[in-house]
């Protein structure tokens, strides 16, 4: 079990403010919808953890890679795609 997995911005949406700020983030080509409420600072291209459907984050790419990394070799990568498909990309 991951308590928290990271990914890549790939777009924001800010909402009416910056309290609902949300991201389209990739976790290894897998794309969720993500609250980025408590990483006000992040933007496009930023490495965030996400936990439970929000970033609490912002982590640099060495460190998301490598932590993807043994992720995929654990086969952790796989549960993303469990449960309800929160992505726009109708797949």
């Amino acid at each position: 079990m991951c308590l928290a997995i990271p990914g890549k911005i790939i777009s924001i949406d800010d909402g009416v403010d910056e309290l609902l700020r949300i991201g389209k983030v990739s976790f290894d080509g897998i794309i969720k919808e993500v609250n980025l409420a408590l990483v006000p600072d992040a933007k496009v291209g930023d490495y965030v953890l996400v936990h439970v459907g929000s970033a609490i984050s912002i982590v640099d790419e060495e460190e998301a890679n490598r932590t993807m990394s043994i992720l995929r070799q654990l086969g952790e990568i796989d549960e993303l795609n469990y449960g309800e498909d929160e992505s726009t990309d109708g797949g």
